[in-house]
């Protein structure tokens, strides 16, 4: 393996790919980098609830602990939870272990910094090469030298409190609530319920197997269905590590990330709260969100798919709200990385002090049609420098002129390529899209 830090961390089967070995590795030398210029040597340790957790939560204590650093266990919590006990905690790294919205077999680690940012790449570098060449730069602490682990048993609470104190009362409002049987599925309930919000759980129960398992923000229809049944006023889903929201309006329809923005971009400018008047989104948004926010005299930023080349975006900028499609949005006015729980707070707030329907809120943006087809590729670089690819591209592109877009771009964790258009006729963006992939697969790239 030549490579172990993708988009998000590092992730792969567990026990195939990221094996307790290379949890070891990663936790010594994640331990020793971190640690160089802090002088509180402990890191916040969380996971989810997949079954794998424990056995790599081991396997990366015992590294940390080896080097010397001690470990603030957290237990099951959502990835912004981490994010905020690393700064609060005073620890010099944060750890999450989880595969966010991926299936049960996969699982991940991802390191945050002392400020509760996700790691610079000069740094995911550091560590990479360390455990890749197999080296040993620290000295080994012996006695009273190694480290130990502090279990943080107002971990849930001390990020409630957080939570809460974001938001006002949330008496009168009807939600169902959709856990994914992951990181949230203790304080997603917890904190709606001490706000005052009436609550139906779904997805609470999880068993180490159901993470994301036909529920959660990647599979909406569960919690589509249970709003209309109870005639909530919301539906609001996360995935596995809380880290994206999908929300559901009273009428059942689906509000993604990018209504939510507007919802909340909007809201914010109003209330004069909207920092530098601007959001960051990344090329996926919908055209949709450009014109709503472009005649409401918001300035949106474009950055790549990633959430975190929205952050780069929003620290160069200046603007603390961005996000993406797929509902991971960033609210750096209160936490540093996406955060679900809190999206959906912010999201119920607006409803409350506006006194309308997120449906209502919602048609504050005409969502285009879009049209995505993933095409199976065997190398993403030759299929995107295709010259029949890119010609039928640009003839699209001319066809599409300012009534809509087409993006071909390769995914940063699949062999794919992504072809997305959007434009005014369903149909004719299905055949558009469908040119490009039948392209590549008569080239067999």
């Amino acid at each position: 393996m030549d490579k172990l830090f993708g988009t998000d961390g590092v992730r792969g089967v567990a026990n195939k790919d990221l094996t307790p070995e290379l949890a070891f590795d990663l936790g010594r030398a994640g331990a020793y980098v971190l640690s160089k210029e802090h002088p509180n040597l402990k890191i916040v340790i969380g996971k989810d609830t997949r079954i794998s957790g424990d056995m790599l939560e081991s396997a990366l204590i015992a590294g940390i602990c080896s080097v010397g650093a001690d470990v603030l266990r957290v237990g099951v919590l959502p990835t912004p939870g981490i994010a905020y006990l690393t700064r609060t905690l005073d620890a010099c790294a944060g750890v999450v272990i989880s595969a966010s919205h991926n299936p049960v077999q996969d699982n991940g680690i991802k390191f945050f910094g002392t400020s509760g940012y996700k790691l610079p790449d000069a740094v995911e570098e550091e560590i990479e090469n360390i455990v890749l060449k197999q080296e040993k730069p620290w000295q080994t602490p012996l006695g009273p030298e190694v480290g130990r682990v502090i279990e943080v048993d107002d971990a849930q609470e001390q990020y409630i409190d957080f939570l809460k104190s974001t938001v006002g009362s949330l008496e009168g409002l009807k939600v169902v609530y959709d856990g994914a049987n992951g990181a949230a599925y203790k304080v997603g309930p917890q904190v709606l319920r001490e706000l005052g919000a009436e609550i139906i759980p779904l997805a609470v129960e999880p068993d180490g197997i159901n993470i994301n398992d036909c529920c959660g923000s990647t599979h909406p229809e569960l919690i589509q269905k249970a709003v209309v049944e109870h005639q909530a006023h919301i539906g609001l889903a996360n995935d596995g590590d809380a880290d994206r929201l999908i929300a559901v309006d009273e009428k059942g329809n689906i509000i993604d990330g990018d209504f939510i923005m507007v919802i909340l971009a909007l809201a914010y400018k109003k209330q004069g709260k909207l920092k530098e008047n601007s959001l960051v989104v990344t090329v996926m948004s919908n055209l949709g969100l450009h014109i709503s926010l472009r005649e409401a005299g918001i300035t949106v930023y474009e950055t790549q798919v990633g959430d975190r080349y929205v952050m780069e975006e929003l620290l160069r900028t200046g603007a603390t709200l961005g996000g993406e499609q797929s509902g991971h949005i960033i609210l750096l006015d209160h936490n540093t990385t996406g955060d679900g729980l809190l999206t959906g707070l912010q999201l119920l707030k607006v409803m409350k002090e506006e006194g309308k329907p997120l449906s209502k809120l919602a048609a504050q943006m005409e969502r285009l049609p879009q049209v995505l087809i993933n095409a199976e590729v065997k190398d993403k670089g030759k299929a995107m420098e295709n010259p029949y690819v890119i010609q039928k591209v640009e003839e699209i592109k001319r066809y599409l002129g300012e009534r809509g877009r087409i993006l071909v771009r390769p995914s940063g964790t699949e062999s794919l390529i992504r072809v997305m258009v959007e434009g005014e006729e369903q149909g004719k963006l299905v055949h558009l899209a469908q040119s490009v992939v039948d392209i590549i697969k008569r080239e067999g790239l």
